[in-house]
């Protein structure tokens, strides 16, 4: 594995409580914030309110999902046709399901557009290495405005989706602020690992601005020949299958990052 000759800078604006700087740090990782959109807890306090009270994890991702579709209008997509039915069924759902399959789709690129406008966080990969690789930015931004334009209400769907996932989070791991999570890859050449010394036998890798991890250790080793074990913040995880019903990206464990710069430990087989 090579060193990459230069880190991805973060972008200068971003609609958190946080600096992009901050957010994409390894100080981040080693001492967590909680994250915030926006005035979300105030302007949808009505939902915020209403999964207080609900005990069951399977009934709040219900009422969540509930709440984005009458508020987006979702659930209308059978009265329209053409553009505007695409528009429509091509909500957050869709998105998420859609990155399990192709995170370089154009659905993965509105994701990473989304991480970019709401943390500041720029993407490193799509198709290629952005930094050095002209046709991969070129590709990179004809995707994001395809996918973007399927649903111009998807980055506040996903504005939302964020605010639970951190409220799920809480719940279900109260007092914990990072959670051990796992990485399968075959090709070292997407992260820039940095050339300081290691931490305790720990690398400093800068990932992708939206990078999928696993809870399970071995179901990372079947997407790829060496596995990165890291301690990944509560704040920094966007989704988690389990969150909503019925689960998306399951089958892997799956679990939606942020990027930045992590200290990892490369597991042996």
């Amino acid at each position: 594995m090579q060193p990459a000759p230069l880190p991805t800078l973060p972008s200068l604006f971003n609609h958190c409580n946080f600096s992009p700087w901050a957010i994409s740090s390894w100080e981040f990782q080693d001492d967590p914030q909680p994250l915030e959109l926006g005035h979300l807890r105030l302007t949808d306090r009505r939902l915020w309110e209403r999964l207080d009270g609900i005990d069951d994890p399977a009934e709040r991702g219900r009422v969540f999902h509930d709440y984005v579709s009458v508020k987006f209008r979702l659930h209308e997509w059978q009265e329209f046709s053409g553009p505007a039915q695409r528009c429509l069924r091509s909500s957050y759902l869709a998105s998420l399901r859609n990155w399990g399959v192709d995170s370089n789709s154009p659905s993965g690129a509105a994701l990473k557009a989304w991480v970019e406008s709401r943390f500041g966080l720029r993407a490193t990969w799509h198709h290629g290495r952005l930094a050095t690789d002209p046709a991969a930015r070129e590709r990179y931004a004809l995707d994001r405005m395809k996918g973007a334009a399927q649903t111009p209400s998807l980055f506040m769907q996903l504005d939302l989706l964020y605010t639970f996932c951190q409220a799920e989070l809480a719940r279900r791991h109260p007092g914990e602020r990072w959670l051990t999570l796992y990485r399968g890859t075959h090709d070292p050449d997407e992260y820039t690992i940095s050339a300081a010394p290691p931490r305790e036998g720990r690398l400093l890798v800068e990932l992708n601005n939206l990078s999928s991890f696993s809870s399970d250790r071995e179901v990372a080793w079947e997407f790829g020949h060496f596995v990165w074990e890291t301690a990944v913040p509560l704040s920094k995880i966007v989704f988690f299958s389990g969150l909503l019903p019925p689960p998306i990206l399951q089958a892997e464990s799956e679990c939606l990052v942020l990027g930045g710069e992590y200290h990892v430990r490369r597991l042996r087989s």
